[in-house]
């Protein structure tokens, strides 16, 4: 059954499409731009009330979530490999997406980019957004020394997770981060990412860069 994914380009949801670019069966593309306030028209509140991308769409299914769409993806796809099938290659995945759309990105990065989150207070916008880079920081860390262990996030082959990993690396530059040059062993695996077709394929549809 064909697939329909809702994305925002260079958003979250690029690591659901780059999954599906991996499948390698059709699915459809729907744009809604975060920057332009399409997800909270009626119209997408209606598919996510939440509001928000990426929005999965299989025939009566609606998913939401990029934690679920990709365990779901790999589950429905298990050719594909996008994610370990012993136990424990599982259970690592789950902890890496928890963290990273928890703590990273629904704390950090929204402390950062949407400090209104946090506080309707305009003067307290400019100290939570030093903590979220505070925060944002101490969790690249934390990457970094892991990818300095192995090649991929989890085992020894490239995986949804590392895909996931893509977007944060890519979020770090919009913010302003050294990437390069604080985080080497990071970089390195960002590099092998992009060496994917399916990775080039997603890239080159939402007009992004990993580099800018």
């Amino acid at each position: 059954m064909k697939q329909t994914l809702y994305y925002s380009p260079g958003a979250c949801s690029l690591a659901p499409h780059i999954a599906l670019e991996e499948i390698g069966l059709p699915f459809s593309l729907v744009l809604v731009s975060t920057a332009n306030g399409v997800t909270r028209t009626p119209e997408h509140l209606r598919l996510n009330p939440k509001g928000r991308v990426p929005v999965l769409v299989t025939g009566d299914s609606v998913l939401t979530e990029v934690p679920a769409i990709l365990v779901h993806l790999a589950m429905s796809h298990a050719d594909a490999a996008l994610l370990p099938s012993v136990q424990e290659g599982l259970v690592r995945s789950l902890e890496w997406f928890n963290w990273l759309s928890g703590s990273v990105h629904a704390v950090a990065i929204r402390q950062v980019w949407r400090p209104e989150t946090f506080t309707q207070d305009h003067a307290q916008h400019e100290g939570i957004i030093a903590k979220g880079k505070e925060n944002l920081a101490s969790s690249f860390v934390l990457i970094e020394e892991r990818l300095k262990q192995s090649a991929w996030a989890v085992g020894d082959r490239y995986s949804a997770v590392d895909a996931y990993l893509l977007v944060f690396y890519r979020w770090g530059n919009r913010i302003g981060l050294d990437m390069r040059g604080q985080y080497k062993a990071w970089t390195g695996h960002t590099l092998r990412v992009l060496e994917r077709p399916a990775v080039a394929r997603a890239l080159s549809s939402e007009e992004i860069s990993v580099w800018q």
